[in-house]
């Protein structure tokens, strides 16, 4: 039923217009509609593979209103993304957060799974559960508890061409530990059909083709760092003055259309020194840009909004609007510099900022595509890897002195470079024990073995922020490093299942460590990526 319901007679040929997501944006496969590869040769002798793997997905955003224990109102924004496992159930990525109220920075990320039910032409009804992992701001008299959240719906839409909208129940519970956020009410959705066109992850550095962008579509990945400035009036929870600078790492996906010039992307970024660990953003953005005497040398600028909060920054409801100039070199050797700056806002707070960073942009897709985006496009394939990652970190150290066993939930993913070499973000949030609230994203590189009686062994050193829910994490910069073993299913390929043992540790502070080990579950296919060597 999901294939009739989120998929028409013929598949666009355009991407969603995705408003917003919580994280880092994700994909989560699962049998393919089409299964069979086609392959041919590029006249070098290379076996040439093309893009058939198609499968029904939706992008949706749903609105929660709930009451607090406080009695005061709030709702929760939330954003899926869901790929078809078969004719009736859908499972992928999705994150929360509050918009609305004075609960800014609270924030969760985890998965939602949901099954539809054909009841008209154009009417179904869909039943989700949505299981993460977050927290934010907390008292006495709020508390996420562990950090754990779960979140049913029932719900009814209409069809409306490849767009979709209902109204439902939802329940919002936070039950882990003293957790005491949990309400029921209405909910309303909007959504949006896809495809996500992939390949094989077997065929991972091979030539290849495809006529359309492959996974979600993105064009570009980038990490990035920067420092900002609060403003006089900008304020503390408490009222106090906020003035001293801030500094953040983050990353961000980009697509681009319009010969290039134009683009549409998500971002997610964290306080890394200056105190205010646990602050964090989610944000959308769309931006325009002109050459300067040649086409890969761009100034623009670009409008972001979304949501943030956590480390102590009064934002109100969450709500942020930022507005700067944009300057980017596309390098002839692939990786795109940039340079922004930026005003951001918290309209319904007490927050607003000068901020600049700096970005080391990766192609996910061919620059000409990017540039020109032609029907059909030839590059290599690139296996990638999307994971639910349950992290165990052995007494973590807290503000207060006291020692714990916390226990996560987050996504993590993979894409390969070539070679041993491969790309790794984390990103996710306490979901067991009394660090209730505290989050991470970390990014990094890692190498791997060749498989070997469907098995791999690698190494991965990440950095990032981290911050929230007690937690002793200095200003918020902090590192992994992780030794893991991956079985890679016989008979399903993309089928992963990953162990690890490492040490994380906070950079700033008393720079305390801890052992942690992490069980993850993911999910393999292949995406075109830019020529290169295998």
């Amino acid at each position: 039923m999901l294939r009739t319901v989120l998929i028409p007679s013929s598949f666009p040929s355009s991407r969603p217009w995705l408003l917003c997501s919580a994280l880092l944006a994700a994909q989560l496969p699962a049998y393919a509609q089409s299964g069979v590869t086609t392959a041919s040769s590029d006249g070098s002798g290379e076996r040439v593979v093309t893009a058939t793997d198609s499968r029904p997905a939706a992008f949706e955003l749903n609105w929660s209103p709930i009451t607090m224990p406080t009695g005061q109102k709030t709702a929760f924004l939330g954003a899926h993304y869901m790929v078809a496992i078969n004719e009736d159930w859908g499972i992928g990525p999705a994150a929360y957060g509050a918009a609305k109220g004075e609960f800014g920075g609270l924030f969760t990320v985890g998965f939602n799974v949901q099954r539809r039910f054909r009841v008209a032409q154009d009417w179904h009804v869909a039943a989700s559960l949505y299981a993460g992992a977050g927290g934010g701001v907390s008292s006495d008299r709020i508390r996420p508890g562990g950090g754990l959240m779960l979140r049913p719906e029932l719900s009814l839409r209409r069809e409306f061409g490849q767009w979709y909208a209902g109204v439902g129940v939802s329940h919002v519970t936070f039950p882990n530990g003293n957790g005491n956020i949990k309400d029921t009410g209405v909910a309303f959705t909007i959504g949006r059909m896809d495809r996500f066109l992939s390949f094989s992850p077997s065929d991972s550095g091979s030539p290849g083709r495809a006529g359309d962008r492959t996974g979600m579509g993105f064009d570009e990945i980038a990490l990035s760092a920067g420092v900002e400035k609060p403003r006089s009036g900008s304020r503390t929870r408490g009222g106090a003055p906020l003035t001293g600078r801030k500094g953040k790492a983050g990353g961000d996906l980009r697509q681009y259309f319009g010969d290039g010039s134009s683009w549409w992307g998500l971002e997610a970024s964290g306080a890394a020194s200056g105190g205010h660990d646990g602050y964090m953003e989610i944000l959308a953005n769309a931006g325009q840009d002109w050459g300067i005497g040649s086409e890969r040398l761009r100034v623009g600028g670009q409008i972001s909004f979304g949501l943030g909060g956590g480390g102590d920054m009064d934002t109100g409801n969450g709500w942020l609007v930022r507005v700067g100039p944009t300057l980017r070199w596309i390098t002839p050797w692939g990786p795109t510099l940039r340079l922004d700056a930026g005003y951001m806002k918290a309209p319904w707070g007490n927050y607003d900022s000068l901020q600049v960073r700096g970005s080391l942009a990766l192609p996910l897709e061919k620059v000409s595509r990017i540039l020109n985006t032609p029907p059909l496009e030839s590059g290599r394939v690139r296996a990638q890897t999307w994971y639910m990652s349950v992290p165990y970190f052995k007494e973590f150290k807290f503000k207060d002195g006291s020692r714990d066993n916390v226990t996560g939930l987050g996504l993590g993913m993979t894409r390969d470079f070539g070679g041993p070499w491969y790309g790794v973000a984390h990103a996710g949030s306490a979901a067991l024990g009394k660090a209730g609230a505290f989050s991470y994203g970390m990014f990094g590189l890692g190498a791997q073995s060749p498989k070997w009686a469907g098995m791999r062994v690698g190494a991965e050193a990440l950095v990032g922020a981290a911050g929230g829910g007690g937690v002793q994490v200095g200003g918020g910069a902090v590192s992994q490093g992780e030794l893991w073993a991956q079985w890679e299913g016989t008979g399903r390929e993309r089928l992963r299942v990953k162990v690890g043992v490492g040490q994380w540790k906070a950079l700033g502070g008393e720079k305390h460590s801890t052992p942690m080990v992490s069980l993850n579950i993911g999910w393999a296919f292949g995406t075109l990526g830019p020529a290169g060597k295998r």
